[in-house]
């Protein structure tokens, strides 16, 4: 009997140990993780979605998880490096976020919106067409399965940087250009229907200055781009977010990262 209460003793011990292990990550990246993780959701809610996920990931990355430590300093060493690794990976779903942000900036300033209703995010202030397209695109995320999905980035996670493992500089450094260069040229592209009509409502603007000097057709083109960038984000905000989504799923399935 005491025998095996021992055993069960160890077991449970190992138990909690792979419990916190895979914690440490998924908490780090729940701090960062968009729609779970953005500054509006309390502070209890996002650490009870924390364990929950953790609930979900431990049973399945358990076989490659070490044995439990013999002392404190042994369990820092292995878990100093998974706050590192899941701030990764939650900053490389945040810049998606991001690319939102980057379009409905260069939308707004393209569509001369940028202080119409601007500033109504308490938290991060900006324009109203990119806090639409944050608000929009997180929740179109959200229900098309995004707990499943990182669900199962969390569980790849663990194949791409093993448990313990600090991510080499070096891949750091070309992932992180990579995927900021990718964010930014996504938001460019989302936003390129404001670019090309801004381009040329001021080539139709200049040639009718030059036809008639006297007349002020700033003024009078002025309410035409405002009503006309309204009607555009009208129009082309479900392919925006159509876009966007597809490449944030893709991502998720495949992040590419190499093994350090």
């Amino acid at each position: 009997m005491i025998g095996t209460l021992f055993e069960l003793l160890a077991l449970s011990e190992q138990v909690l140990w792979q419990g916190l292990a895979v914690f440490v990550r998924v908490a780090a990246v729940m701090a960062v993780l968009p729609a779970f993780g953005d500054q509006p959701v309390p502070t209890r809610v996002r650490l009870v979605l924390a364990v929950m996920f953790t609930l979900i990931v431990a049973p399945a990355v358990a076989s490659t998880l070490p044995t439990r430590p013999e002392d404190l300093i042994s369990a820092a060493v292995y878990l100093g490096p998974e706050v590192i690794s899941g701030l990764l990976f939650g900053i490389l779903l945040r810049l998606f976020v991001l690319a939102l942000q980057i379009a409905g900036a260069i939308a707004a300033q393209a569509s001369s919106l940028t202080q119409i209703f601007g500033g109504t995010a308490v938290v991060d202030p900006q324009p109203a067409i990119g806090h639409v397209l944050v608000v929009a695109g997180t929740a179109l995320a959200v229900m098309m399965g995004l707990h499943v999905q990182v669900a199962t980035y969390l569980i790849y996670s663990f194949a791409l940087v093993p448990f313990g493992v600090m991510p080499l500089p070096g891949i750091v450094a070309e992932l992180g250009v990579g995927e900021v260069g990718r964010a930014f040229s996504l938001g460019f592209s989302l936003a390129a229907p404001f670019l090309i009509a801004s381009l040329l409502y001021n080539v139709v603007l200049g040639a009718i200055n030059r036809a008639m000097p006297l007349l002020m057709v700033s003024f009078v083109g002025a309410p035409a781009l405002t009503a006309g960038g309204l009607f555009l984000f009208f129009l082309s905000a479900p392919l925006m977010l159509a876009v966007w989504i597809n490449a944030f799923q893709s991502f998720l399935e495949s992040p590419g990262m190499p093994v350090p």
